[in-house]
């Protein structure tokens, strides 16, 4: 839900690049940016549910694996309370978005914007695009 709301936003993102930066093919850079954003998005979901199953498996013991025949659902109880669980679900949740912004980000500044390599530019354009939001929602009165 979470990665699917900050791929709309970096498709605004990387639009509103384009267009300042008067680059050809707009929405094909759109398409790739949103594109690589999917794809990094879901390779990040593979590793983080590859270190949750490794992590699991290593606790659970015999409970947690179960045979292709019998009924129900594997022991989950256990394992991530604390502190340590909060940080761990917050990783898991968030770091796909985050990493898939980075990914859209060096795109943009590489193939779109041609700027150098620095922090503002990585994420310029940001405060505008929300800017330009805002002012979408906004009514002229007569």
């Amino acid at each position: 839900m979470i990665g699917g709301i900050v791929m709309i936003f970096v498709a605004l993102w990387i639009y509103q690049s384009a267009m300042r930066a008067k680059t050809s093919n707009v929405i094909m850079w759109v398409a790739i940016a949103t594109v690589g954003f999917f794809v990094v998005q879901l390779s990040f979901i593979d590793i983080n549910l590859y270190i949750l199953e490794s992590i699991k498996s290593s606790e659970g013991g015999g409970d947690y694996e179960r045979d292709l025949t019998t009924i129900g659902d594997r022991k989950n109880e256990g394992g991530f309370q604390g502190f340590g669980g909060v940080l761990l679900s917050l990783y898991l949740e968030l770091m796909p978005s985050v990493v898939g912004v980075l990914a859209a980000a060096l795109i943009r500044i590489k193939f779109i914007t041609k700027e150098a390599f620095s922090i503002g530019n990585l994420f310029g354009d940001v405060k505008e695009m929300f800017l330009s939001i805002k002012q979408s929602f906004k009514t002229s009165d007569n």
